[in-house]
């Protein structure tokens, strides 16, 4: 028996099911459709673009826990603020650990990663993160750090089903459309549903913005790692 993902069960009328209405035909039909994505499972990703990515992944999670942790200290209610302490000790339990188990495979050296420059995409993509989360309310916070959970479940249970030629690929795939991962995105949608039902017209306008905006920055940090994007100057 097939198990459901958290975004197989949501509310129709709920505030996740309007926020994932507002990118499913736009952002996350072009991620679904991007060569780096398709080339996970096809095995025509070229490895020097995967271990760019993976590289400045590992720049991304640094601020991306950060994110989550100033995400926590506004969160509505003591459990609220464990669950996203507990999520951003996990990027380094969990996420970090694949990287750890990627970086040889990739042949990257993890003592030389600190002199890999931070690239475009990825500073702007985290600095939009912590300002957001900084400076917005809770909810703000919340809808930016979703997309990097909610995205990434969905794109690792459909290339779950595909598979990948080249086992380093299948790793990353594991992980993402993997149980563990799943019951965490459910635990924050499930969040987002309960929060979302006392919003205001005007700031569930704002989050669903945040939302748009982080979703269009996940087909970016995609394509900057098949173009295996630096400093143009």
């Amino acid at each position: 028996m097939t198990q459901l993902r958290p975004h197989d069960t949501r509310d129709p009328e709920s505030f996740s099911a309007r926020l994932w209405a507002d990118i499913n035909d736009t952002q996350f039909a072009a991620i679904l459709e991007h060569p780096f994505v398709t080339g996970l499972t096809d095995g025509t990703l070229a490895p020097d673009a995967f271990a760019h990515y993976v590289i400045q992944d590992m720049h991304y999670l640094r601020d991306y826990s950060r994110a989550l942790s100033i995400v926590s200290a506004k969160a509505p209610t003591l459990a609220d603020t464990a669950m996203f302490a507990r999520h951003s000790a996990d990027v380094f339990d969990v996420e970090l650990q694949l990287h750890g188990e990627l970086l040889p495979q990739l042949g990257i050296d993890p003592a030389a990663l600190a002199a890999v420059a931070v690239a475009p995409t990825t500073a702007a993509y985290t600095s939009y993160l912590l300002a957001t989360a900084y400076g917005g309310s809770f909810v703000d916070g919340l809808a930016a750090v979703l997309p990097c959970y909610w995205i990434y479940a969905r794109v690792g249970a459909e290339l779950l089903h595909r598979g990948s030629p080249d086992p380093r690929y299948q790793l990353w795939i594991n992980t993402y459309g993997g149980d563990e991962f799943n019951a965490s995105v459910a635990e924050v949608l499930d969040l987002t549903d309960r929060v979302g039902r006392h919003l205001t017209a005007a700031d569930e306008a704002v989050a669903r913005a945040h939302f748009r905006t982080t979703s269009r920055y996940e087909w970016m940090f995609f394509d900057a790692g098949y173009r295996q994007e630096t400093w143009p100057v």
